[in-house]
């Protein structure tokens, strides 16, 4: 059912072009608009991705995913990627694509971004499902990990390269690794104050649960759900992890119909 719908490309004010599929609700609709922000190095044809896209058509729910710059088929070379410009390109999509409420899904990185822009578009962000979250992995998951030798690499060639699940490394900049720096948002209130849904895996080894957890200490809203998968992994892709998303979805939805 999603594999039908069209690839479009949005520019950019420098001339990249961030790739989307979107879907709209019929006429007259009125419910939000949700947004997929997938994770570090993943596309907008992963699982959760496309299985939430082929609910959204059925119940008629508009819908847009997208690939960040450097990523999938967006333009521009990933390891010239920052969080502030993949936040950006979430708020590309949300200030030129769409109109009304907005719920935000962002998985692992896409969890940082979309916090950030939900911070900067309160009139928008009505409600975060977030899926093992990562804010302020560069510095406190990734570099708190990194050997002597991988922060020597860092500082003297710009760049450190570290094995992932995809097709190329990690590739870990001195300008990702700094922007990353100056977007923490752990340490200080997180002002949104919509509902929030947090799935994460008790056997994620990417993203520690008792880390993700801290966004309950730091949000400022009253009305988060905090959901531990027992054997869940980080993807959370397995069938009964697709399916719990696909009710969360739901409920949030229609929460802000």
């Amino acid at each position: 059912m999603h594999s039908d719908i069209e690839l479009k490309f949005l520019s950019a004010p420098d001339g990249e072009k961030i790739a989307y599929k979107m879907s709209q609700g019929p006429a007259g609709y009125s419910g939000p608009t949700l947004i997929w922000c997938g994770g570090l190095k993943s596309d907008m044809e992963g699982g959760k991705a496309t299985h939430l896209h082929d609910w959204a058509i059925e119940e008629g729910r508009t819908y847009i995913r997208f690939d960040y710059f450097g990523h999938g088929v967006s333009s521009g070379t990933f390891r010239n990627g920052t969080i502030s410009r993949w936040s950006e390109d979430v708020m590309r999509v949300i200030d030129e694509l769409s109109e009304g409420d907005i719920i935000l899904i962002g998985s692992s990185m896409g969890g940082w971004a979309s916090l950030l822009a939900a911070m900067k578009r309160p009139e928008r962000v009505k409600g975060l499902l977030l899926i093992a979250p990562a804010p302020d992995f560069t510095q406190k998951l990734t570099y708190a990990e990194w050997s002597e030798d991988q922060r020597e690499t860092l500082k003297r060639d710009g760049i450190v390269y570290v094995p992932s699940d995809y097709d190329e490394p990690y590739e870990y900049s001195r300008e990702l690794m700094e922007d990353g720096q100056q977007n923490q948002i752990l340490d200080a209130p997180i002002k949104f104050d919509g509902p929030v849904r947090i799935l994460q895996g008790a056997a994620d080894p990417v993203v520690p649960w008792a880390y993700s957890r801290q966004i309950l200490d730091v949000i400022t809203s009253d009305d988060v759900d905090y959901t531990l998968v027992k054997s869940g992994d980080h993807s959370l892709s397995a069938p009964q992890d697709l399916d719990r998303l696909l009710r969360v979805a739901k409920e949030l939805s229609r929460k802000l119909t």
